[in-house]
C-alpha cells in the first residue's frame, strides 16, 4: 500500500517531521513572494490585511494536507476566492489530492479551484492580464497539476508492484529451494536404501551360513566372520552417512557423497553375490559402456543390485541369470531371472511390495519401463532404459 490510503481522508501512519517541513517551508515561501509582489508596488489598504490575515490561516492549514488533503484544499481554495496569498498552498493541495485520491475527486478540486480564481478574478484586479488569458492560465496550470498527480500516483503504484513481485519471487525461490533440498534428500535416502539393503543380505547369507553349518573348518567360519565384520564396518559408515546427509540443510549435488556407480561396476557386484554362496550367471553385451550417461548407468546398476538381492532374501541357493546389452541410440536391456523355490511360488517383496514400487519409480525418472512377471516357476525382471546416441 502507499504511505496514505486511497480510499480515505486518514492517512495510513503519522507523517515524518520531514514532510511536514517539506510541505510548510516551500508553501510559507511561495505566499510571502505573493504578498509581496502584489503590494510593492501598491499603497497599503484594506486588502492588505485580509491578504496577510488570508496567508497567516493558509500557512496553519497547509500541514494538515498530510491528513486530510480533500478538506484542507476545500478549505484552502475557499480563502483563494479572496486572496491570492491562498493561491499557493491551494494549488499544492490539489497536487497532493491528485497525488493520493482517485481520479474522480482529483478533477473536482482542480475545478472547485478554477472556479474560486475566476470568482476573484471578478473583483480583483490580475495584474494587468485580460481576465480571459489569466483564467486559462489558471486551467492550464491546475490540469498540468492533475497530469503531475496521476503521473506520480501511477509511479508508486507500479513500484510497489515490482516491490510486491520481487518478493513473491524471493518467496518462491525459496519454497523451489526447499522444494529441491527435499527431493535431494529423497533421492540420497532411495540410493543409500539400495546399497544398504544389498550390504545387509549378503551379511545376513553369511551369517546364515555359519549358523547352519557349524562343521565348517576354523578357517572357514573365520574367514566369513571376517566378512561379517567388515560388511557391518561398511553398513554403519554407509548408515552414518545418509543420517549425515538427511540432516545437512545443504546437501551436495548429486545423489551422495561416495562415487556413483558405473556400468564397469556390475561384475565387481556379481562377485559379490558369488562370494555370498548365491550362482550368477552374467552376459554382458554393452557397447562404449564407459560413455553411458551418469543417470542410466546407475539406474542399470541398481536394477541388477535390486535383483540380487531379492533373489537372496526370497529364492536363496537359487541360481540367477543377468544379462545386460545395449548401447548409444539402442538403450539398455537388463534381464534378471531366478527360480522361485518350492515353497514360495512368488517372492512377497515383489508382489506389489515397496522393492517394486520404488525401483518402478527410479526406471522411469530415467524415462525408462520396468516389468516382472512369474513364468513356469521363474521370476523374471525386465527393465528397458533409454540412452541417447
Amino acid at each position: 500500500m502507499n504511505r496514505f490510503s486511497l480510499g480515505s481522508e486518514d492517512c495510513d501512519r503519522r507523517p515524518s517531521t520531514a514532510a511536514i517541513a517539506a510541505l510548510v517551508g516551500p508553501s510559507g515561501m511561495l505566499i510571502a513572494l505573493t504578498i509581496l509582489g502584489w503590494w510593492i508596488d501598491r499603497p497599503p489598504g484594506p486588502l492588505l490585511a485580509l491578504d496577510l490575515a488570508a496567508g497567516a490561516l493558509s500557512l496553519l492549514l497547509t500541514p494538515l494536507m498530510l491528513w486530510r488533503p480533500v478538506a484542507t484544499t476545500a478549505v484552502l481554495t475557499v480563502l483563494a476566492a479572496v486572496s491570492s496569498a491562498a493561491t499557493p498552498p491551494a494549488t499544492i493541495g490539489a497536487l497532493q489530492v491528485a497525488r493520493r485520491r482517485r481520479a474522480p475527486v482529483a478533477i473536482g478540486v482542480a475545478v472547485a479551484g478554477i472556479a474560486a480564481h475566476a470568482v476573484r478574478g471578478v473583483w480583483r484586479s490580475n495584474g494587468g492580464m485580460s481576465y480571459g488569458w489569466w483564467l486559462a492560465l489558471v486551467t492550464i496550470g491546475y490540469g498540468a497539476l492533475l497530469g503531475w498527480g496521476a503521473w506520480a500516483q501511477a509511479r508508486e503504484a507500479l513500484i510497489r508492484s515490482l516491490h510486491d513481485r520481487a518478493r513473491r519471487a524471493e518467496a518462491e525461490q525459496g519454497r523451489r529451494v526447499a522444494e529441491a533440498r527435499m527431493l535431494e534428500r529423497r533421492k540420497i535416502a532411495r540410493e543409500m536404501h539400495d546399497v544398504l539393503a544389498h550390504r545387509l543380505s549378503l551379511l545376513a547369507t553369511f551369517a546364515g551360513a555359519m549358523e547352519y553349518r557349524p562343521d565348517a573348518s576354523p578357517e572357514q567360519l573365520s574367514r566369513a566372520a571376517g566378512v561379517v565384520r567388515d560388511g557391518v564396518h561398511q553398513a554403519l559408515d554407509e548408515l552414518r552417512e545418509v543420517i549425515s546427509l538427511l540432516r545437512d540443510d545443504d546437501p551436495p549435488n548429486g545423489e551422495g557423497s561416495r562415487p556413483q556407480p558405473v556400468l564397469a561396476d556390475v561384475p565387481r557386484l556379481v562377485e559379490e553375490s558369488r562370494n555370498a554362496g548365491t550362482e550368477v550367471l552374467l552376459r554382458e553385451a554393452v557397447d562404449e559402456p564407459a560413455e553411458a550417461p551418469a543417470s542410466v548407468a546407475r539406474t542399470a546398476y541398481r536394477v541388477i543390485q535390486e535383483g540380487l538381492t531379492n533373489a537372496r532374501k526370497h529364492a536363496a541357493g537359487q541360481p540367477v541369470q543377468v544379462a545386460l546389452r545395449g548401447g548409444p541410440g539402442a538403450g539398455l536391456e537388463i534381464d534378471v531371472r531366478n527360480a522361485l523355490t518350492p515353497e514360495r511360488a512368488a517372492p512377497p517383496g515383489w508382489s506389489g511390495g515397496a522393492g517394486l514400487v520404488g525401483l518402478t519409480e527410479r526406471v522411469h525418472l530415467a524415462g525408462g519401463r520396468l516389468d516382472h512377471q512369474v513364468v513356469s516357476g521363474e521370476f523374471r525382471l525386465h527393465a528397458s532404459i533409454p540412452w541417447p546416441a
